[in-house]
């Protein structure tokens, strides 16, 4: 059986991972087979050249399991609804995702290589926006968080309404974070302000920088519809990634077929 790059292999009964495949060529053994029998000529000789018996094989493995795709990325965005995630990742690679004016416009997963240089790129990934309650299923619900669990760090977007608060909007995300996996929560963020082209976020937007830097985070600001500030964000995210350990590289998302993976968006390079 063909799967893409970035399978998991659990027990149905017991959860329990079996196998990560994560790089390209690798397999698993899944159930082993019997010990095939002996048939009637085997015990044919001379005397007896059509014998009535033979010898019963033994019985292979038999295992029910559950295949779980979680893609392979560098970088993950998460973020309120209508934030404007798929605007920064279609400004900063070849990614082309819907991009509307009304939440949830995103219902799967992107993928998009963010070009640094001829030999250096990373992976980027846009989730569908996340609600307060989302861990118990509210709005797209956190089915989608699983893509960005194997990243190396999160670019956590943020905008400024008039009926939110952009610190509220900040912690909230954090604990449906916390609430689907803590060790996602502990990831480093990079975090910034979007829509900077609008006159009401370049209002706030110093109060608001002030607002976060007293609590020990330092934010961006930028527009990812003007591009204004971009190249400073994934200037930050290189610098981050690279200091984190992790090797830039001319990497390309994995193409993704069948099943599930036919719901999840891949695009080319910038």
């Amino acid at each position: 059986v063909v799967v893409p790059i970035g399978t998991l292999v659990k027990d149905a009964d017991t959860g329990d991972v079996l196998a990560d495949l994560t790089a390209d060529g690798q397999s698993f053994i899944a159930a082993r087979g019997g010990i095939g029998g002996r048939g009637n000529a085997r015990f044919a000789t001379a005397k007896n050249r059509a014998p009535r018996f033979a010898q019963d094989g033994v019985p292979g493995e038999e295992r029910l399991l559950l295949l779980e795709l979680k893609l392979l990325a560098d970088v993950g965005i998460i973020g309120m609804p209508n934030v404007g995630k798929s605007t920064f990742i279609a400004r900063v690679s070849a990614a082309r995702p819907k991009i509307a004016d009304y939440p949830f416009t995103t219902l799967t997963p992107n993928l998009g290589v963010v070009r640094l240089n001829v030999d250096a790129s990373f992976v980027i990934a846009d989730i569908p926006g996340l609600i307060p309650g989302a861990s118990e299923g509210l709005g797209m619900g956190i089915r989608f968080l699983r893509h960005v669990e194997r990243t190396t760090l999160l670019l956590h977007i943020l905008d400024i309404k008039e009926d939110s608060d952009p610190w509220t909007d900040f912690e909230a995300i954090n604990r449906e974070l916390s609430q689907f996996s803590p060790e996602l929560a502990r990831k480093p963020q990079i975090v910034g302000i979007n829509k900077l082209d609008l006159p009401s976020t370049r209002e706030r937007i110093k109060k608001e920088i002030d607002n976060f830097r007293g609590k020990g985070i330092e934010i961006l600001a930028f527009s990812a519809v003007t591009g204004e500030g971009v190249s400073e964000a994934v200037g930050r995210i290189a610098h981050k990634l690279l200091t984190s350990g992790e090797k830039l590289e001319n990497t390309h998302p994995v193409i993704l077929n069948d099943g599930e993976a036919s719901d999840i968006k891949n695009d080319g390079a910038y």
